[in-house]
């Protein structure tokens, strides 16, 4: 299956493998005309070299100083404009914080810092940390392009050098008709480092040095008009691929609710061949998230044998890796079998080298959802624990942050830190993650894999079988943004 790469023959083999275990498990097929599987059309963007980019007439450069945005609605990007700095690029005068109070960036480009503000907290930094909401904000004002400028504490993370592996991957969104699929109309210019920020600030006021010592100090980061003008010349080779959701489902047992479905998501894709190391090419994706899939084909079979009130999905999802595509075009159409989604339980790659004693439930307290998460763990001896790195901006990063931007409640699940739990993630992420090491011969900890299934399995049973269907806590910020249900 050689990674498993969205719209290769290589995911459609999986998607065909996955179909099978789930009939094998005793669910039902759930998908387009009967079938197994939702046809997702996708418009794809490559590009074709690696741009060239001036700030203030001088050029900047490629992997030192930057690296291109990749638009997969134009295929030629050409930008000449003045820049404004919008420190984080964040407003939410709803929690006290406006970068963009005083300035008018009208036919400009916003060039903003990773992250989000220290004072937002858990799963709200992470929304306004995601380059979305800050495209989307930027576009509303009048922008015409954004640069995200790589914020220093990000790096301590990660390195620059980081950035341009894969800078000239495919990209995918969905398409409709033949027409992409992009919340934003505005290009992303460039990922700059500190190194072309002191480029793009030479001649201001204030210095991207101080900048960069205001952020990682916690401290305010002050907005900046810019004298230099950005100038870039990007080009995409655009195409169309197609790739396909696969999804089952196990009916529910009270007629009364068979159109109210509690949806189970892992997604099936990894990334595919590519760079070797140590003579392997084939980035298998065993955690990431093969075994997220096993757990959704193992969550069909106990179900199936008891199944809920309530129908429940399981959905193997296409293209996550490549910007949450597949759950995306799933929460935005009409499910394949009809009736509606009330909530998802998602799963990616969990951390199973272990036998962990805590989980963090990412979402769960933003909605009805969280009694219920509560109430499956408990009996578990599993503890809740709160977001240890709201910095990484999880909830925004996997499948579940699609149905929350549908308004429908959703909860996200990882094995926590307890015990060995923080040292095995590290070395997971340090050496495993998205390397062709991610292979079965990982040190999985079976008996800690089966729990992880049971606690899923507890937690979408304890939903389908409420007497009422999910709801955000009243004045929720993310229910009413997004428009979801809402308790009373």
């Amino acid at each position: 299956m050689r990674g498993r790469e969205a719209g290769t023959a290589d995911f459609d083999r999986a998607a065909d493998y996955v179909a099978k275990q789930f009939a094998a498990a005793g669910a039902k097929p759930a998908g387009e005309g009967g079938g197994w599987y939702q046809r997702v059309p996708m418009a794809t963007a490559q590009p074709v070299d690696k741009g060239r980019i001036t700030a203030g007439g001088k050029p900047l450069v490629f992997g030192a100083d930057y690296i291109p945005g990749v638009s997969v609605t134009q295929a030629a990007v050409d930008i000449d404009a003045p820049v404004v700095f919008v420190g984080m690029g964040v407003h939410a005068p709803e929690f006290g914080h406006d970068d963009y109070a005083g300035l008018d960036v009208r036919g400009k480009v916003v060039a903003y810092l990773t992250g989000a503000p220290v004072s937002l907290q858990g799963e709200i930094r992470a929304h306004f940390a995601n380059g979305t909401t800050k495209s989307l904000e930027a576009e509303k004002r009048g922008a015409v392009g954004a640069i995200a400028i790589v914020a220093p504490s990000q790096l301590e993370r990660r390195p620059f050098s980081a950035y341009a592996n894969g800078w000239d991957d495919v990209r995918m969104t969905w398409a409709k008709d033949g027409k992409p699929f992009a919340p934003s109309s505005i290009p992303g210019i460039a990922v700059l480092s500190p190194a072309g920020a002191e480029k793009l600030f030479a001649g201001a006021k204030t210095s991207f040095s101080a900048i960069a010592a205001a952020e990682k100090a916690g401290k305010a980061i002050p907005s900046v008009v810019l004298p230099a003008k950005i100038t870039a010349r990007l080009r995409n080779r655009l195409g169309a691929a197609e790739s396909r959701n696969v999804i089952a489902v196990v009916p529910g047992s009270d007629p009364a609710l068979a159109a109210e479905h509690v949806v189970l998501t892992a997604h099936l894709d990894h990334v595919g061949v590519g760079k070797a190391v140590k003579g392997d090419a084939i980035y298998n994706g065993a955690m990431d998230n093969a075994i997220g899939v096993a757990t959704l084909i193992e969550a069909a079979r106990q179900l199936a044998v008891n199944p809920p009130r309530r129908p429940v999905l399981l959905v193997a999802l296409t293209a996550e890796e490549k910007g949450l595509v597949g759950s995306d075009y799933l929460a935005r159409h009409p499910l394949p079998a009809g009736g509606e989604a009330v909530a998802n339980v998602n799963i990616d790659m969990p951390i199973l080298t272990y036998a962990f004693t805590d989980m963090f439930a990412f979402g769960a307290d933003r909605s009805s959802l969280g009694g219920i998460v509560e109430g499956a763990l408990k009996p578990m001896n599993i503890a809740l624990t709160p977001d240890p790195d709201p910095a990484e901006g999880l909830f925004t990063r996997s499948d579940q942050y699609r149905f929350v931007q549908a308004g429908i409640p959703a909860v996200f699940l990882k094995t926590g830190f307890a015990g060995p739990g923080k040292e095995a993630t590290a070395a997971f992420r340090g050496t495993h993650y998205h390397q062709p090491s991610d292979e079965i011969t990982l040190p999985i900890d079976w008996n800690a894999a089966a729990r992880f299934v049971d606690a899923n399995v507890a937690i979408a049973r304890g939903v389908a079988d409420a007497p009422t269907r999910p709801a955000w806590n009243k004045g929720d910020f993310f229910g009413t943004l997004f428009k979801g249900p809402m308790a009373e």
